[in-house]
């Protein structure tokens, strides 16, 4: 009895942590957030800046510690799932003065799209401009730089090459 007690306590309390973090969310950002009903774990952080804009569909996971970062839109279609530590940004900074300090020159912002029903494995990156096609599957620790058309199932690749002992 104190088992099931003690489980319901802690779903409730992970429940009004998930609705006031995104209340928080919708309070701080206003229209620039837009949600429907989407869960989340531990250390799940957004941060938009200027007039970006955050669209997450609905049936949405987020495990530990992801982030979004958004300075222009990033978009998240419905039933998508997220593994640990995957960031996301829709923005790189300027570096081609070499007059200026890179902090100053600014960023370039693109849209990121990620369509229905994807699964993002942990440690995944997904940089400015990508469009990720529905029902894709991205390995662990990838890096995503350009479009991947939807079906697809992306992975890193990292060959072990033996040098032998006379080689190095």
């Amino acid at each position: 009895m104190i088992k099931l007690i003690s489980k319901h306590l802690m779903r409730l309390k992970n429940t009004l942590y998930r609705r006031i973090k995104v209340f928080s969310f919708k309070c701080q950002y206003g229209n620039q957030f837009k949600a429907q009903k989407f869960h989340f774990r531990e250390g799940f952080h957004i941060f938009i800046e200027e007039s970006g804009v955050v669209q997450i569909g609905k049936n949405v996971f987020f495990n530990n510690n992801c982030s979004i970062t958004s300075r222009k839109l990033v978009e998240i279609g419905d039933n998508c799932i997220f593994g640990e530590n995957v960031k996301i940004y829709d923005h790189n900074h300027k570096f081609k003065d070499k007059n200026k300090l890179i902090a100053e020159q600014g960023f370039i912002s693109e849209p990121v799209t990620i369509g229905n029903n994807c699964w993002i494995s942990t440690n995944v990156t997904i940089l400015k401009g990508v469009r990720i096609g529905a029902n894709t599957v991205i390995g662990a620790g990838v890096i995503v730089y350009k479009d991947i058309p939807e079906n697809s199932i992306i992975i890193n690749k990292q060959d072990i090459i033996n040098l032998g002992k006379d080689s190095i």
